[in-house]
């Protein structure tokens, strides 16, 4: 018995009308909302106009989003509804601002943060609220026709990709897929799978074409700038240039000193090249507007204030940047202090950075002035590629190297393809520039026939059945048959191209993982047999941090504690601090017995759990940023923050906004009447103020 039964197909009626479409059989849709289609849009369409799932593979800026568009346009004209989710919460709320703006779109955003008209014909949330919805809340979805992932290359996200695997495979079986991805070497295999655990075909659409073509050129000290399909050739020259390896005498540094055996040569090949060369390059032959991508927030704040003087607008766009920074001034209610800050003025001069580590209004403003057409030269992180429709002229790389989450290592085809693709506005430009910036190392080792071929890697799946989705899945079909959840994974469909011995093997290993998972929740008593335990009901409802927080409610350590330690405690729960800062030290007045208490306890759990087998841990307590959780709920601001205690202000609004909604989903699973619950409010009340405060600067905004 499946987990899903499958739907009768949905009927169409040949002979109806509606405002995204004329649905004569026969009939091709090749223009629309007056634009013409391509033709991979073309079949798009088709395929959501016969009830299929559409799974479109396609460049950057090559117009997938007018797909998942339609499909919405379908839905309301049904009287249905649409969910629209997206990986990242800057991408949701600008997909909002979107569909808001179009008088055609009854619009909602559903993001953890912020919840705005929840009823909204169209509902733009992220993927980890759809998946909680799927499991807490199945009624919101009856009505729900087509469920639109943008990005669902997203799946193989180390720490977040199999939240979208839940959310396909335990999506109601009538409910339509639209999938939108870069492209990706696997998608037909990705097709495949979605085939076989959904309702309805899929239907799979690539293009490989890009509306705007790219040209790629490479740029280093020695050679200034030139064809990237040069490089190999300049190459084999300098290796004919390097002395012979009989050549003894190390010379002497410029101080004197002879260097150490292995010094110079490591000093050279990690030097990196002088950007000015190519930043002039780029303003003398006009390829402004360009975005610098550097995998360092410190670095992109370095480089835009080396090259703030450069004054890369003139004086009608000067006059226009000024009356706009009033503009957005006014529009988010910032302080006057604000057009005189280093941000302000930098971009007044046509230059600016984006990164996480800013305040989200920072970014907002940054972006408002790019998309006006007011900063020519961007430094920003890889962030700003990921589905924000904000193309320019160029695309500079400052760097090759980024950190995956486990090492420094030469960036994925995808990665570049995405971030390159950002280069050639539609309409504007003949083509896309992109440049690569060659330091030594990367002049002699960076894979750049391998980035601009453009092969990319395909997509791996990162399943892992977290202890929510399994609460769940025992108590809706119980222990015995949890096993066929794994089996529908595409973790499951990726290891079926093994020899028949490996598949069985690999089939064992995940029913031994799925037990060793099951007895560590039957331990803690959250379990029997196959009914959930009160214990276990309350963890289910809290996906992320389930167990950490259901054995402190259960076991009293919440209990009596004032608002501002709960405010603490669940900070810490959220809160990693960056492998680059110093560990910051607590003053022992600062709830310490409290902190040895929630750190005891959790250590406790990650014991039980290696007892078990179970692997990666639980994320356990970090309390860096107690002093400014305190700080905060006593009224400091965020410049206080900054200024007194030196933490970073985008990365606390980002812990203190995920703490919130944990808070808020720790509310909604306990019992109302619970002091605990009030104690909550206040805490949220408490965090959720001035830039923490999502849901305002959207309103304003």
């Amino acid at each position: 018995m499946p987990l899903h039964p499958r739907p009768d197909p949905i009927p169409t009626n040949p002979h109806s009308e509606s405002a995204a479409e004329k649905t004569r059989e026969g009939d091709v849709v090749e223009q629309w909302k007056g634009l013409v289609l391509s033709p991979f849009q073309v079949r798009a369409v088709d395929a959501v106009r016969r009830g299929h799932n559409v799974l479109v593979a396609a460049p950057t800026g090559a117009g997938k989003t007018l797909v998942a568009e339609y499909a919405m346009a379908l839905a309301v004209q049904r009287g249905k509804r649409c969910i629209y989710t997206a990986p990242i919460k800057a991408l949701s709320n600008q997909k909002y601002r979107d569909f808001r703006d179009d008088p055609d779109v009854d619009v909602g955003i559903m993001t953890g943060d912020v919840t705005l008209h929840a009823t909204g014909q169209v509902l733009v949330m992220t993927t980890e609220i759809l998946r909680n919805a799927i499991f807490e809340s199945p009624d919101f979805l009856k009505s729900v026709e087509y469920v639109i992932f943008d990005e669902i290359h997203y799946m193989d996200d180390r720490e977040r990709g199999t939240v979208w695997e839940e959310s396909l495979i335990f999506l109601p079986p009538e409910v339509r897929l639209i999938c939108l991805s870069a492209t990706i070497s696997n998608v037909d295999q990705v097709g495949a799978w979605m085939d076989e655990i959904r309702a309805q075909k899929t239907v799979v659409i690539r293009d490989d074409r890009r509306p705007v073509p790219l040209t790629h050129l490479c740029s280093d000290d020695e050679h200034g700038v030139y064809p990237a399909t040069d490089l190999e050739r300049l190459r084999k020259g300098k290796r004919r240039d390097r002395p012979g390896r009989r050549q003894k005498e190390r010379p002497h540094d410029k101080n004197g000193r002879r260097p150490k055996r292995g010094e110079r040569g490591r000093r050279r090949i990690h030097e990196r090249p002088d950007p000015r060369t190519l930043f002039n390059h780029l303003t003398e032959e006009e390829l402004l507007p360009a975005l610098v991508f550097s995998f360092s927030r410190r670095d992109c704040e370095r480089l835009a204030r080396a090259n703030e003087a450069r004054a890369l607008l003139d004086p009608g766009e000067q006059a226009r940047v000024e009356a706009l920074q009033e503009d957005l001034i006014a529009l988010f209610q910032l302080d006057r202090s604000e057009y005189d800050s280093d941000l302000f003025q930098m971009t007044r001069r046509g230059v600016g950075y984006h990164h996480a580590g800013m305040l989200p209004i920072q970014k907002e403003v940054v972006e408002r002035m790019f998309t006006a057409g007011l900063i020519k030269l961007l430094f920003t992180t890889e962030t700003f590629a990921l589905g924000i429709n904000m193309p320019a002229r160029s695309a500079v790389f400052y760097s090759l190297r980024k950190f995956d989450g486990v090492s420094f290592d030469w960036l994925r085809t995808r990665d570049y393809m995405q971030m390159a693709g950002r280069a050639g506005r539609q309409g504007i430009d003949e083509a896309g520039h992109v440049f690569c910036l060659l330091g030594s190392r990367e002049f002699l080792e960076a894979p750049i026939s391998r980035l601009i071929a453009g092969h990319p890697e395909p997509v791996v799946s990162r399943f892992r059945l977290s202890y929510s989705t399994l609460l769940h899945l025992v108590g809706r079909i119980g222990r015995e048959r949890v096993s066929e959840a794994w089996e529908k994974s595409f973790h499951e469909f990726q290891a079926r191209a093994e020899n028949e011995r490996t598949i069985k093997k690999h089939r064992r290993d995940q029913r031994r993982l799925i037990a060793r998972h099951l007895a560590f929740l039957d331990e803690l008593g959250y379990l029997d047999g196959d009914e959930v335990t009160a214990r276990g009901k309350i963890a289910r409802a809290l996906n992320g941090y389930e167990v950490q927080v259901t054995e402190m409610l259960f076991r009293g350590v919440l209990e009596n504690l004032p608002s501002r330690a709960l405010a603490m405690v669940f900070v810490a729960l959220i809160h990693e601090e960056r492998k680059s800062a110093d560990r910051a030290w607590v003053p022992a007045r600062m709830f310490g017995g409290l902190r040895t208490a929630v750190t005891s306890l959790v250590n406790e759990l990650c014991g039980l759990e290696a007892r078990h087998g179970v692997e990666p841990e639980m994320k356990r307590p970090d309390w860096g940023l107690v002093p400014a959780t305190l700080s905060w709920y006593g009224g400091i601001s965020m410049d206080g923050l900054e200024t007194d205690l030196g933490v970073n202000p985008g990365d606390v609004c980002r812990v203190f906004r995920m703490a919130v909604q944990l808070m808020r989903n720790v509310r909604h699973a306990i019992d109302p009447d619970w002091d605990l619950s009030d104690k909550l409010g206040d805490a949220i009340a408490a965090l959720n103020r001035d830039e923490i405060d999502a849901r305002r600067q959207l309103e304003l905004g």
